[in-house]
């Protein structure tokens, strides 16, 4: 796919949303951080309904350490490998509270040093917590990637370093989020809806649907 192409693309994405924000709920930092660790193998919708419970009872790092594994299970018990995840976020809680003044850092180097954050949860942090050029690179994001062929690869890694290079700059910051609601709502898995689909005539997938 050509640089024109691509630049085009993005240009429609932004004009139908010009600003695209994560369907995860949260107010600050620690809450996106939660929220994102949660969502793991588990729907935003469902991370929202266990999150607006969790936060008006804690939505700090020092709250959340305070009801301890047991008692944040209580809350995250509907979603997938909640019992990990519990884990995980007890554990971030008090390396935040030890080591950064129970601030989310906002660097990748210590988001990944936290239990529970990988990669993937820690470029959304950056992207949409702290504004950052950052690619997530979840199941939607590969298979539009790799359908339309804006930034092709094998594997999420592949896929993320060609999205930094070929994506034009000015539309960075929320390629992400265009791409992630691309893939939800009309790329999606089984039967991609190219009929209704905005970028059609430039997207390179050869076997497009009605």
């Amino acid at each position: 796919m050509n640089a024109a192409k691509r630049h085009e693309i993005f240009s429609r994405l932004r004009e139908a949303n010009p600003h695209p924000v994560t369907e995860l709920e949260y107010s600050n930092p620690f809450e996106l951080l939660v929220a994102v660790t949660l969502s793991a193998q588990a729907t935003d919708v469902g991370v929202n309904k266990a999150t607006r419970k969790l936060f008006p009872v804690a939505n700090t790092p020092e709250a959340i350490y305070a009801l301890g594994v047991d008692g944040l299970k209580e809350y995250i018990k509907t979603i997938g490998l909640y019992n990990a995840k519990a884990e995980n976020i007890i554990k971030a809680c008090k390396i935040l509270i030890d080591k950064h003044g129970s601030v989310v850092p906002d660097n990748r180097e210590d988001l990944e040093a936290l239990p529970g954050v990988g990669r993937k949860t820690a470029n959304v942090v950056l992207n949409t917590a702290f504004g950052q050029p950052a690619m997530a690179v979840d199941t939607h994001i590969f298979r539009v990637s790799n359908r339309t062929r804006i930034a092709p690869g094998k594997n999420v890694l592949e896929v993320e370093k060609k999205l930094m290079r070929f994506v034009p700059r000015e539309f960075l910051i929320d390629a992400h989020h265009w791409l992630i609601l691309h893939g939800r709502y009309t790329c999606i898995a089984r039967k991609p809806r190219c009929g209704s689909c905005l970028i059609e005539d430039l997207c390179e997938f050869k076997e497009k649907t009605e």
